[in-house]
This record gives C-alpha cells, sequence and structure tokens, in this order.
C-alpha cells in the first residue's frame, strides 16, 4: 500500500491533535488533594494562643478607604476627556481609571445618560475626520459597556474637526483637539 504526503500529513496532525486532546484532560474533583484543617471546638480559630497578643497574629493594619476612594472618584469625576494619539481611535490605558469611575456612577444609576462627543485635529478630509470621531466616541462606549454601563445610557456622536477646543496648526494644538468629551445628558 502506497502511502501520499497528504495521507501521511493528515495522519501526523491528527495524532498530534489526539496528543494535545490527551494533555487537555482535566482532574477529576474527588482525584484533586484537600487541605483539611482542624478548628478548635471553642471557636477559638483565628484568635490569637492563650498569652499571645493581636499584634502576634497579624500585622496588617486596616485602612479606611471610604475617605480616599470618596476623594479620588470625585477627582476623576471632574475629568471628562479622554485624549488620542494621531490616527488613532485606542483608549489609553491612563485614561482607565477615570472611565471606571463614570462607569460605577453610570451602573449605579440606570436612569442617568450620557453623551460622547468625538473629536479629531484639522488634519484630513472631512468625512474621514468625521468617521475617525464616530470610532473614537464608539471605542469610549465600548470601554464603558465592558465596564458595566447599559449601551442605552450612551449615545456616541461625532464633531470631526468642526469644534477644536484650541485653535492653532501644531503639535500641541492638535493633541488637545484628539479627544471624546463625555457630557451628561
Amino acid at each position: 500500500m502506497q502511502l501520499t504526503r497528504r495521507t501521511l500529513r493528515t495522519a501526523a496532525l491528527v495524532l498530534a491533535l489526539g496528543g494535545l486532546l490527551a494533555g487537555c484532560s482535566s482532574t477529576k474533583l474527588d482525584e484533586a488533594p484537600v487541605e483539611s484543617r482542624n478548628v478548635p471546638a471553642d471557636g477559638s480559630a483565628g484568635k490569637p494562643a492563650a498569652g499571645g497578643s493581636a499584634a502576634a497574629q497579624s500585622s496588617v493594619a486596616t485602612v479606611d478607604l471610604s475617605k480616599s476612594g470618596a476623594a479620588a472618584a470625585t477627582g476623576l469625576l471632574a475629568q471628562r476627556v479622554v485624549y488620542f494619539d494621531f490616527d488613532s481611535f485606542v483608549v489609553k490605558d491612563e485614561f482607565r481609571p477615570m472611565l471606571e469611575a463614570h462607569a460605577k456612577v453610570l451602573a449605579g444609576n440606570r436612569s442617568k445618560r450620557m453623551t460622547l462627543e468625538g473629536h479629531t485635529d484639522e488634519r484630513g478630509g472631512r468625512e474621514y475626520n468625521l468617521a475617525l470621531g464616530q470610532k473614537r466616541a464608539d471605542a469610549v462606549l465600548k470601554t464603558l459597556v465592558l465596564l458595566g454601563v447599559q449601551d442605552t445610557q450612551l449615545e456616541a456622536v461625532s464633531f470631526g474637526e468642526e469644534k477644536p477646543t484650541v485653535p492653532g496648526n501644531d503639535e500641541a494644538a492638535w493633541a488637545r483637539n484628539r479627544r471624546v468629551e463625555l457630557k451628561d445628558k
């Protein structure tokens, strides 16, 4: 019997896939090792032993996040502009905390609505800039939806190059004009 190259390749592929599937088999739960802990009957688990101190038990200090967290969230909510690189609609990581703060407020109040206004600098044609501004607004919308906001709470619109925030023909002005503004409805 004569084997062709195609048959050999197919057989090799089947063997390789079989090996992969065998390697991916999962461990059954009843076969997994389980750690058991003895808890004293008097309910003193997690408490210091007689003669010991609470400081010896744990050196972790409690932190009140309500005050510092509220102040940080208020500062992040005051920020309402996401800036973009030239010819890009990728939301930068530096704007994630601000978007998370806005998402938390929107997710907590489903009746609240927001408009996301996409803008570009003056370089490029009118149609191109309208499309790029829309892509930027849509990117911020998708980020907020991934963070728990209902898409019915958001509206993405584009103004392209029509509403510059800074006039000028230099990189500093262009960088400030490549943005999405978050506006309450």
